[in-house]
């Protein structure tokens, strides 16, 4: 386990290194959270608008998303650092490293799921400031489930960054499959209201049941069963997992 302990360490202290990319994190969704939900409340704020997000105001609907993006995005980039290590010779060090690939790649995946399940927990307590109905009480398993997300995004963010070299090509794939993620999730409106074809996408999207099961916990809210949630959010995320690591196995020096 000395791979997968060194390579979670390694991920937290580089994030705590790099005290800019902690505060963007926070910046982002906080800018998400005033612009457009602080805007939209008001055209929510007509009688019976509250039907539609299950009896919460907009903002208290909102909030509980915005921690679900902010775990979303930043797990999912987190395949920046593979492509940054590629560049600096550090990745063939893991490669030839007398260490399980398996391990390194978890370790690494864990690592940096725990750094974005602390961005998102900044956030959560911002949240409480800013929106009213959430639930101090369901932080726990929200951020179990936020765990869950980030193990699978950064396990997919990583073995795509595997086959990359260019960190503006990596960036502008992960920005063309997280816009569709996040808007199919139900952050921004409920599944409910979508379109018939866009609901099939949306229950196809693995971060639908973390952003559900967070805001069930939130708030109270839900629209599929939280133990559904869970259990289909932990196998994807095993599946992701084991994807990944088979692309790491079969990484080469060359690549």
């Amino acid at each position: 386990m000395k791979g997968l302990i060194t390579m979670v360490y390694r991920q937290v202290k580089r994030f705590v290194n790099a005290r800019s990319r902690l505060v963007m994190s926070i910046v982002q969704p906080i800018i998400w959270f005033v612009f457009f939900g602080m805007g939209w409340s008001r055209a929510f704020s007509f009688p019976g608008a509250r039907q539609m997000f299950g009896g919460l105001d907009y903002l208290s609907y909102l909030a509980s998303g915005m921690v679900a993006m902010t775990i979303l995005t930043g797990s999912f980039m987190s395949g920046l650092s593979v492509i940054w290590d590629k560049q600096f010779g550090f990745l063939k060090e893991t490669l030839v490293a007398p260490a399980s690939r398996k391990e390194v790649i978890i370790g690494r995946a864990l690592g940096d799921s725990l750094v974005v399940v602390f961005q998102s927990l900044v956030i959560l307590t911002l949240m409480f400031f800013l929106a009213p109905g959430l639930n101090p009480y369901g932080v726990v398993p929200a951020v179990l489930y936020g765990l869950m997300l980030a193990l699978g995004f950064a396990s997919i963010g990583i073995a795509l960054s595997t086959k990359l070299s260019s960190m503006e090509g990596f960036q502008m794939i992960v920005n063309l499959i997280t816009m569709p993620l996040l808007f199919l999730s139900g952050i921004f409106y409920p599944i409910n209201t979508m379109p018939d074809w866009m609901k099939i996408l949306a229950y196809l999207d693995p971060a639908t049941y973390a952003v559900d099961g967070m805001r069930y916990w939130l708030t109270g809210v839900s629209s599929i069963d939280p133990a559904l949630d869970i259990g289909l959010l932990t196998v994807l995320t095993v599946i992701f997992l084991v994807f990944a690591a088979k692309v790491f196995e079969e990484a080469t020096i060359e690549d």
